[in-house]
């Protein structure tokens, strides 16, 4: 957590981390703060700078734009070419050994088009929050430039 002012700015979703087959970013990163980070590979800036941000705005956060991501729309399908998933916290019911009701937030990880598919109405009833968003290496690689 940074304090600058009064303004207090979380970090706690804004990382980058990867192993041999995914890069995993934070949701809380812009686009803008994905390109000044020294994590992010070349390649990834790249199609960032040339497909990403001719449709988007810079201070779009990752956590929004796929939140509120449509299906067959450009920039679906350039993630869909990145084999994007996304991992969120959602609401779930859950039963005590009494049979009461909890609701607790269960963490989930979903394709792109299975998450792109349920509709904003429905995100908003199960109190989806987005977290981090996990690109495939793979993906990376075969995307042409």
């Amino acid at each position: 957590m940074n304090i600058k002012g009064n303004v207090t700015q979380y970090e706690d979703f804004k990382y980058v981390l990867q192993d041999v087959g995914s890069i995993y970013l934070g949701a809380g990163f812009s686009y803008e703060e994905l390109l000044e980070h020294e994590m992010i590979p070349f390649k990834l800036k790249a199609i960032l700078t040339q497909y990403i941000l001719k449709e988007a705005a810079p201070d779009t956060t990752l956590e929004s734009q796929f939140y509120y991501m449509e299906e067959n729309t450009f920039l679906y399908e350039t993630f869909q070419q990145l084999k994007i998933r996304v991992k969120v916290q959602i609401q779930e019911e859950k039963r005590d050994l009494l049979g009461k009701t909890k609701i607790k937030y269960q963490e989930k990880i979903f394709p792109l088009k299975e998450f792109a598919q349920m509709n904003l109405a429905r995100k908003k009833a199960s109190g989806v929050l987005v977290r981090e968003i996990i690109i495939s290496k793979l993906g990376m690689m075969t995307f042409s430039l």
